[in-house]
């Protein structure tokens, strides 16, 4: 029987304290103003949630053209920025922690959300399915494989996101290596079919990965800067033909950098692909090993207490319960999360969930 107890065990994640180990998911809302700027209402969001662990911060934009969603926020501009500060600033009023998840859309963007710029990605392999945009949904288009020397911008936009997120205020950045979008579309040979030097085997599928890990900890230092990947989610058409193997050799490469964590997720979200991740990297990666998907209280304490993992990410639990903190301390009842209004705008189904 797991003891509730691990779950609310302090953690050090790198450079940063956690006073448990529930963290809150990068989750996706799409609450963002005109020019992806983060309002009150985001503020109002997080700060709300602020009794978790760590807040791991939705998708952000790292540079312009780089939307894949109508309004999520972005950390390019100086209003971006001054509007995150908010959100810091009222967070850390709080009590809680906060990094940021600085990110590109790569094949997942669409022109209709870029000013009419064609999406870029490792491969011109377009994703097999629909987004909403203005005008409705509408197939994802053939993107356009980045060119080599292209490649040094997209490094530097994630540098620069990461200065402008410091300038912010938050507590660190994690770089999002996860779910088809851009650096993730390099790393999985299903997306990556280019040869050079980012193409072919697997430490030149990752390359443009830890080129950015490493500009980031530039800004950062290491012990700030966390990682996320998805090695067998199928989201936005993605597959690799080796999960496990490449997960492995990702956690022996990863200890070259004492980053403050690894987030990885563990499963697939339609079930397509399947096996074992989270043992790999375990035995292999000698970080801070956090995992997220599908867990319930129980089974993220037990994994904790049989040192599986060091912390568990949730992310629907976190929409609807402000508070998951406390009800899980307390077993209490969850409020069931309501899917109509994951993505609409305004405070519905995202700020007024009620709190014990």
């Amino acid at each position: 029987m797991a003891s509730i107890d691990t779950l609310f065990s302090p953690l050090q994640l790198g450079d940063i304290q956690l006073p448990n180990r529930i963290i809150m998911a990068p989750l996706t809302r799409a609450r963002a103003e005109a020019g992806h700027i983060p309002g009150e209402l985001i503020a109002e969001h997080y700060a709300q949630r602020a009794s978790a662990g760590l807040l791991i911060a939705e998708a952000t934009m790292a540079m312009e053209h780089g939307s894949a969603f109508i309004s999520e926020p972005g950390i390019y501009s100086a209003e971006q920025i001054a509007g995150w500060k908010k959100v810091t600033e009222r967070v850390h009023a709080a009590g809680g922690r906060i990094v940021l998840q600085i990110w590109h859309g790569g094949r997942a963007c669409h022109p209709d959300l870029n000013g009419g710029r064609v999406p870029v990605a490792p491969s011109a392999i377009a994703i097999e399915d629909e987004v909403h945009t203005p005008d409705g949904k509408k197939p994802y288009t053939v993107p356009r494989e980045l060119a080599d020397d292209e490649i040094p911008a997209i490094v530097e936009g994630f540098r620069k996101a990461a200065e402008n997120a410091k300038e912010a205020g938050f507590d660190g950045v994690e770089v999002h290596g996860a779910n088809g979008y851009l650096l993730d579309g390099f790393l999985r040979d299903g997306s990556n079919k280019r040869s050079g030097p980012y193409g072919g085997p697997l430490e030149n599928r990752a390359r443009l990965l830890f080129e950015v890990l490493e500009a980031v900890i530039g800004v950062y230092g290491s012990r700030r800067v966390g990682l996320r990947t998805s090695p067998l989610n199928s989201f936005n058409s993605m597959q690799d033909s080796d999960p496990v193997g490449m997960t492995t050799w990702l956690a022996q490469q990863l200890n070259q950098y004492d980053l403050a964590y690894w987030h990885l997720m563990r499963t697939d979200f339609f079930g397509i692909q399947s096996g074992d991740v989270v043992t790999p990297a375990r035995e292999h990666y000698q970080g801070k090993l956090i995992t997220n998907m599908g867990y319930g209280r129980d089974e993220a304490s037990l994994s904790i207490q049989n040192n599986e993992v060091d912390a568990v990410a949730f992310g629907v639990p976190f929409i609807a319960n402000p508070d998951l903190v406390e009800r899980f301390r307390l077993d209490a009842e969850l409020n069931e999360a309501n899917p109509d209004t994951f993505y609409s705008p305004g405070p519905e189904g995202y700020i007024d969930y009620p709190t014990l």
